[in-house]
């Protein structure tokens, strides 16, 4: 299976602000996402997508995406007509609600990397969940057979979510315990990555809220956060990175299972905790994590 890899953080700029593109790369993040969407008057899009463009070729050596236009805007097939590029990581997609979207955009993006010279499904896509209707297919839409294979991973986006069902954000979340919930299970069940949060949008400046909200979304099977401001990326990443004694407890786990399993004894004890096959699974899994994040530094 294709995948876009770890993203513990993905921080959003404006492609209309080419001077933050440069310094967001510098900020931390796992990834910059230049938004040619929400951020951009419908005026400024044709001026957005040259600059956004420049920007991809610019920092060819970066890990870089690019928020089109949904489809059905008026503007996605030329935002992808115009960003795809080799140096490019993927793109993100706003507003899936259908399998329907992923089988366009799935198109369009072959198209351009044919014209572009780049291997069919070169480009990973970001999908975000952002509607009733999004939710409510988003199994449906992950299961969705593609081909040539596409690395996709799913993002929730609350803001538009929470208008969609004429509901307001509260500090605790508890209004989105739900949807939460429903696409970090779909993204499991369909065999992909898990999801990326949606980001903090309450109070920019309480970071003591941001770190609660991630620890929310982390227990609920999100591997990341969606960031709006560079202040949120150094806790965000702090807060889905294992520590240093998960490490090594994680390593200690796996040695003494392994010497365990070797002498023909399926389970032990380790520090007074019962160890058995899942326990082993999860350890493996936060030793690759942190392989995985050790290769990006």
């Amino acid at each position: 299976m294709k995948t876009i890899g770890t993203l513990r953080t993905a921080l959003f700029v404006p492609a209309t602000r080419p001077d933050r593109v440069d310094k967001a790369l510098n900020a931390g993040a796992d990834v910059v996402i230049i938004d040619l969407e929400d951020a951009v008057a419908q005026a400024l899009k044709a001026e957005a997508r040259e600059t956004a463009r420049q920007k991809v070729k610019e920092h060819a050596q970066r890990k870089l995406m690019v928020r089109v236009n949904a489809i059905g805007s008026g503007h996605n097939r030329k935002d992808i007509e115009s960003i795809v590029d080799a140096s490019l990581t993927g793109i993100m997609l706003p507003k899936v609600e259908s399998p329907e979207h992923i089988r366009e955009v799935h198109q369009r993006l072959l198209d351009g990397e044919r014209n572009c010279g780049m291997p069919p499904g070169a480009l990973g896509v970001v999908a975000l969940i952002e509607s009733a209707r999004g939710v409510q297919n988003v199994f449906r839409i992950f299961s969705e057979a593609i081909a040539p294979e596409r690395a996709w991973m799913a993002a929730f986006g609350a803001a538009d979510y929470s208008l969609d069902l004429g509901i307001s954000m509260s500090r605790d979340g508890a209004e989105l315990h739900y949807p939460r919930s429903r696409i970090a299970v779909a993204c499991r069940a369909a065999g992909k990555e898990p999801p990326i949060d949606t980001p903090f949008m309450i109070d920019l400046k309480d970071l003591d809220a941001l770190r609660t909200d991630a620890l929310r979304a982390k227990q609920l099977g999100f591997q990341g956060k969606l960031c709006i401001h560079p202040s949120q990326v150094e806790p965000c990443n702090a807060i889905f990175s294992p520590t240093a004694e998960e490490i090594a407890y994680a390593r200690r786990v796996v040695e003494a299972f392994e010497k365990s399993e070797s002498e023909g004894i399926g389970a032990l004890q380790l520090d007074g905790k019962f160890i058995d096959y899942p326990v082993v699974e999860r350890s493996r899994r936060i030793i690759r994590l942190a392989a995985s994040i050790s290769q990006m530094q």
